[in-house]
């Protein structure tokens, strides 16, 4: 087995006086795409959120390539490798779609990422629309462009919430293809998804969640036999 790029141990949060995670458990393997399930409001984007310190008060142990980030704030995790694509995306409207390709600082050990050639060999859709504004993107490539930006700044633990929302199914196929090429470059990939059918085919291990606690955890091969369960706990 590869080294761990992320475990976390009896994760707890907070938002407010809001106890929203119970005592999270879960490792990632470096190169591994990793799909957190679960209905709304099961605890998944906060668990995404609390990786970086981004809930109110948290407790536990979340360690990123060994090094212990619980008592970190959000920049210094950021610094560590991470990259994270929020459901709502935070396009810069007002910047092209080339300047908010350029905006983002480098993070990790690396310092640099992939370079804006390589990025439009990835998505060509973003090469045609570099001088556009962001508000003039459709939602897919909007999505690309959300993703895309991570790429540039050497990040190599990604945390995407739910990119697949909303978007036509050919802009999900073309997203599909992206996650299997990051993993193919070596990327780590830790991904909220309600789309069962887009995170099946991608994943290498499920975790879901339920009520801010992990109830079941299993291996792509597990799949199968894991349909009764999940249909119970899903509704898929």
């Amino acid at each position: 087995m590869s080294a761990v790029a992320l475990e976390i141990k009896d994760l707890n949060a907070w938002y407010g006086e809001s106890h929203i995670l119970h005592g999270i458990d879960l490792t990632v393997h470096k190169g591994e795409v990793v799909t957190l399930l679960g209905r709304n409001g099961a605890g998944r984007t906060t668990t995404l959120r609390a990786i970086l310190g981004l809930t109110g008060a948290r407790t536990g142990s979340v360690r990123i390539g060994g090094v212990e980030a619980i008592d970190m704030p959000t920049f210094k995790i950021a610094k560590l490798g991470l990259g994270y694509c929020p459901e709502e995306r935070g396009i810069f409207a007002s910047l092209s779609c080339e300047e908010n390709l350029l905006l983002p600082p480098p993070v990790g050990a690396l310092g640099g990422g992939m370079s804006l050639a390589e990025i439009y060999e990835m998505f060509p859709n973003l090469l045609e629309r570099r001088h556009s504004p962001g508000t003039r993107l459709s939602g897919g490539e909007q999505q690309m462009l959300a993703v895309a930006r991570i790429l540039r700044t050497g990040a190599n633990l990604l945390l995407l919430d739910e990119i697949s929302e909303g978007l036509a199914p050919v802009i999900v196929q073309a997203l599909g293809r992206m996650i299997k090429m990051l993993k193919a470059k070596g990327y780590t990939i830790v991904m909220v998804e309600q789309n069962f059918r887009f995170a099946a085919p991608l994943a290498d291990r499920f975790y879901v969640v339920e009520h801010g606690q992990i109830v079941e955890h299993f291996d792509a091969v597990e799949l199968q036999s894991k349909q009764a369960v999940l249909t119970e706990l899903l509704g898929v």
